[in-house]
């Protein structure tokens, strides 16, 4: 049987750096939750199809599951714990006063990913069904049907997306 040398990764995530050793196979996720303790991100559907291992990468929604550790060495990384690090992240709270959750177990996915996809908004950039593609997209922008698409990623098995969709729309400002 093969085996691999570990290899050292500088990950900071929610603001704290840590240096680990990981073989190189090992998964961003894996990296997060069995080495590093942080079990925000959850392991669902272990191929991106569920959205439960989003955080936020170096300011961008990624899923985790599928992204090597060692191909994000010096990243910094959100987990949807760290978004409340210094009090209620608006669109975590937004997701508990509308109940956009059941369950909890896609909560911290969807809420990173939630977060993602309104920088997304307001940086103006179009998704598959912007309808007006010769101006940059606003927050206002944003319909039920822009935000269904933006958040297609992330699956809530308990079905929760009228609490989902109220609280992001309250989230992005209206």
């Amino acid at each position: 049987m093969d085996t691999f040398p570990s290899a050292n990764v500088d990950l900071t995530v929610d603001g704290i750096t840590h240096r680990i050793a990981v073989d190189p196979r090992t998964t961003l996720l894996d990296a997060l939750r069995e080495r590093l303790g942080h079990a925000s991100p959850k392991k669902g559907c272990d191929h991106g199809q569920c959205g439960s291992c989003t955080v936020l990468l170096d300011g961008r929604r990624h899923l985790t599951c599928l992204a090597l550790a060692l191909s994000y060495d010096g990243a910094e990384i959100t987990t949807a714990a760290g978004l409340g690090a210094e009090g209620m992240h608006p669109v975590q709270q937004a997701f508990l006063d509308h109940d956009g959750y059941q369950c909890g177990y896609c909560t911290p996915g969807q809420v990173c990913s939630a977060v993602g996809m309104l920088d997304e908004a307001a940086q103006g950039q179009p998704s598959h069904v912007t309808e007006d593609l010769s101006r940059p997209t606003t927050l206002e922008d944003l319909t039920d049907a822009e935000i269904r698409e933006r958040m297609s990623g992330n699956l809530c098995r308990c079905g929760a997306y009228v609490g989902i969709l109220d609280a992001i729309r309250e989230a992005a400002g209206g």
